[in-house]
């Protein structure tokens, strides 16, 4: 039989969130994000501990995202690479990413963040024909799901060999599992997706039930 990831109910989901060493500024926009309509869109503190782990563990100096949304994954990265390092923010919210303009300025890292307000995919295309390819040490990818793939494809090409790919939100809620005619946009998209990433030889693979799911890869 195998063994089962342990269900977290709220008292012990509030634990874990306890349990986290989230630093002062990221907790504060947690907070600050808590009440908003579309706060579950924020990535998890367990999620972003991990982020901030890998940066430090694989020497980051150069992060990209795509989905910023109020800017807490962005900030963890700031804070993790410290200094020397420096965000690529890929966004199209001005109203969502200037909560995440204040909280970056009250941190004192925004100096280290670009935030880029167009259609990602717009941004990512740019860094290539800019001669960026393979120059960044880790990319998220948490936003629009049906253009996952496509996000994917660039990632290849502008992440490092021996950087980080993290794709969030591969659960979505349950609705990968099974196809259902009130699934949520984009589900079977990542569905397949899932199945492909699992299968690519190009990189190493760890799916994690962190969150809404993450996968974390790294560029062989």
């Amino acid at each position: 039989m195998t063994r089962q990831t342990l269900s977290l109910d709220p008292a012990l989901a509030g634990y874990v969130t306890a349990m986290q060493r989230e630093p002062a500024p990221l907790a504060r926009l947690r907070e600050a994000t808590s009440g908003h309509r579309l706060a579950k869109m924020q990535l998890a503190p367990e999620q972003g501990q991990l982020l901030m782990l890998l940066l430090q563990l694989i020497g980051a100096r150069r992060y990209l995202e795509v989905g910023t949304f109020t800017g807490y994954s962005a900030l963890a990265a700031a804070l993790a690479m410290g200094e020397a390092g420096h965000v690529t923010a890929c966004d199209v919210s001005d109203t969502f990413t200037r909560i995440a303009r204040t909280h970056w300025e009250a941190a004192g890292v925004a100096g280290r963040i670009e935030l880029v307000l167009q259609p990602a995919l717009r941004t990512l295309d740019a860094l290539l024909a800019d001669g960026q390819a393979g120059q960044f040490d880790c990319m998220l990818i948490d936003a629009d799901k049906p253009a996952y793939p496509d996000y994917y494809a660039r990632a290849l090409q502008l992440v490092r060999p021996g950087g980080l790919i993290l794709l969030d939100n591969m659960l979505l809620g349950g609705d990968v599992v099974t196809v259902r005619d009130d699934e949520a946009p984009g589900a079977g998209v990542i569905r397949d997706l899932n199945t492909a990433l699992r299968d690519d030889e190009r990189v190493s693979h760890a799916f994690l039930p962190l969150g809404d799911g993450l996968i974390v890869l790294m560029r062989r």
